[in-house]
């Protein structure tokens, strides 16, 4: 029967469905008068069938040459016009190139050609000869994509078919620069003011992305006659985008990396959460995380630091070629550290390959890093009024509009909405204007040990408090005023952000909002001090190493707690009162555990102290 099925298989390609039924009914009955009348036909049928379809050049050709030879431009290699040009009236030429590819070719052309009969290699070489100019004629585009691209997608669309359908999708895949320059201002999603003429004509593909600013990236390499960067970064975005890069480098994000792994408090926090504990004669020793440990924890989001280390050579479906080694790839987080020198990653937000403004719009792509514990912002988004909202009504909005207008093409505040978005009435009138710089709008920093007005410079590394830590404020909560905005700052930029709140609420509204907020940030950062206070004295009596000592404090059950009390509760409970999704900042992870904690703390240091009592 196995033979039978693998019979079907084939012969479904060119015969109707009726005769295979009528075939495996025979089989089943045993009725072989049927059978002889099906394999009659079978017999006149299925050569010719086979005949057919070997001796189908254009077929064969379109199946397993046309990926790299285009019909009438250059791809990876010539393309059909030049080629049957080049062997017109000799189709033995064109065999005898099948049968023994040289040079590049013979790399490039051995995964196609081995699996070809001699009768398939003679209708290629056939039809092949048989064309002249006029007759190969590809679809045009619209848009035009240039030679460089298509040579990219002449393989790439059957290597990573998933990536170019993505781009197709695209803006990028369907506009010209020149195309997005004579848009209205408003309507406009490019910031640069002209464009160099090889690139302002043609679509952004493959090649306008990956090869821009060559010389200054250590990831670029030659493939397949091109000088290719394996990272796209805002640099090269920077081409299209310079408003938006100049912005996001003065964004909080763009420094997340340094941010972390410079300041030695935090980087002690994140050796104490990624590093690897052994236990022995009832004691705990800690190794550090190593990088891909890193790679796969905090600095998903925070972003890692991307290197070349060479190149390797790998057999593909083109046959062998050399890439170049990366470390700390893959990754997409906004702090990144680049191969060209610059930090950051837009598809952190406009995922590739597609660079959907939609998608960045779009709550899920925040809760990519807005999700956990320290910094909740997704699912106290989901529980609050506004969350709701989107939940219910949003596949009726327009996420795709530029400009944003507020009440026609959504109804309640994103993310984006808040921190990014260019937001304009009915009428026309721009509500905000488009950053990303999304501190733009915030007048507080509620996320650290206690929120405090937002830091003046993007790089927080710099920043020194009195007692000389690389904090904002002091332990027992003093603001490192020197480092961040001050008052008049922070009132223009409440302003900046209550002008969205306003197109949908009355100022009472509004400005109530504000004042339950602000409380909470003086109540939440009022139960950290509480907190703090227990872990000095639990340091000062004894109970716990600490910075005196040249230790860790974050690897301590009353240190840990303390983490807990600013990096979890009084976090969650800002970003629940700042977004209206009050209910989370209660039990889920908010008041309750503030409260709880710190009678554990108590607790905790209590009986330690009696147990050193005892000691001594």
């Amino acid at each position: 029967m196995a033979s039978v099925d693998m019979l079907g298989k084939s012969y479904s390609a060119f015969t109707n469905k009726f005769v295979w039924e009528k075939l495996q009914e025979g089989l089943e009955m045993k009725n072989y008068f049927v059978l002889g009348i099906i394999g009659l036909y079978l017999l006149t049928v299925f050569p010719l069938a086979i005949g057919a379809e070997a001796g189908n050049g254009e077929a064969l050709y379109m199946k397993n040459c046309k990926r790299c030879h285009k019909l009438n431009k250059k791809g990876m290699g010539s393309s059909l016009e030049t080629m049957a040009k080049k062997y017109q009236n000799d189709s033995a030429g064109i065999v005898d190139l099948l049968n023994n590819p040289t040079g590049k070719a013979a790399r490039m052309m051995k995964k196609f050609v081995t699996g070809l009969s001699p009768q398939e290699k003679e209708a290629i070489a056939d039809w092949m000869t048989s064309q002249s100019q006029g007759k190969t004629k590809a679809k045009t585009n619209i848009a035009p994509i240039s030679e460089d691209t298509e040579t990219c997608l002449s393989c790439h669309e059957s290597v990573t078919p998933g990536i170019v359908a993505d781009w197709r999708t695209s803006r990028h895949a369907k506009n010209t620069p020149e195309m997005a320059l004579n848009k209205p201002v408003l309507e406009k999603r490019v910031s640069s003011k002209t464009f160099d003429k090889g690139l302002k004509s043609s679509v952004v593909g493959c090649y306008e992305c990956h090869s821009q600013n060559p010389k200054l990236h250590s990831d670029n390499f030659e493939h397949n006659g091109y000088q290719i960067n394996v990272v796209v970064t805002p640099n090269d975005c920077k081409t299209c985008h310079p408003t938006e890069i100049k912005q996001y480098a003065q964004n909080i994000m763009s420094h997340a990396y340094g941010n972390l792994n410079n300041n030695p408090v935090y980087r002690d926090l994140v050796d104490s959460v990624n590093g690897i504990q052994s236990f022995k004669d009832m004691k705990t020793v800690l190794v550090p995380p190593d990088e891909e440990t890193d790679a796969d924890s905090c600095f998903y989001c925070h972003g890692t630091s991307i290197k070349a280390k060479g190149l390797k050579t790998r057999e593909t479906a083109m046959g062998e070629m050399e890439f170049p080694v990366l470390s700390g790839w893959p990754n997409q987080g906004v702090g990144r550290l680049n191969p060209d020198g610059t930090m950051g990653s837009c598809t952190s937000c406009h995922t590739r390959h597609a660079f959907s403004i939609a998608m960045a719009r779009k709550p899920s792509t925040c809760s990519e890093c807005h999700k956990g514990p320290d910094v909740p912002a997704y699912k106290v988004y989901a529980v609050s009024k506004h969350g709701n909202i989107y939940s219910s009504l949003g596949k009726e909005w327009d996420f795709k509009a530029v400009p944003w207008t507020v009440g026609k093409d959504f109804t309640a505040p994103t993310c984006a909405t808040c921190h990014v978005s260019l937001i304009v009435t009915e009428e026309g009138e721009v509500v905000a204007e488009r950053t990303h710089r999304m501190n733009d709008r915030s007048s507080w920093r509620i996320f650290g040990i206690y929120a405090h007005a937002h830091p003046k410079s993007p790089d927080t590394s710099i920043i020194k408090n009195k007692a000389g830590l690389p904090l904002p404020t002091e332990l027992t909560g003093e603001p490192a005023a020197n480092y961040l905005i001050d008052a008049k700052e922070q009132e223009k930029r409440r302003e900046n952000m209550q002008k969205v709140c306003l197109t949908c609420h009355s100022d009472g509204w509004v400005k109530g909002q504000y004042a339950r907020f602000e409380n909470t940030i003086k109540t939440t950062n009022q139960m950290t001090l509480a907190a703090t206070k227990i872990l000095l004295t639990a340091w000062d009596k004894g109970a716990a190493k600490g910075m005196a000592q040249n230790d860790s404090i974050f690897n301590e059950a009353i240190e840990i707690k303390w983490a807990e009390q600013w990096l979890f509760f009084a976090n969650s409970t800002r970003f629940a009162s700042a977004m209206a999704g009050a209910d989370y900042g209660v039990f889920a992870n908010g008041r309750w555990y503030m409260s709880k904690n710190i009678q554990e703390m108590l607790d905790w240091l209590e009986f330690k102290l009696k147990g050193k009592t005892q000691r001594d």
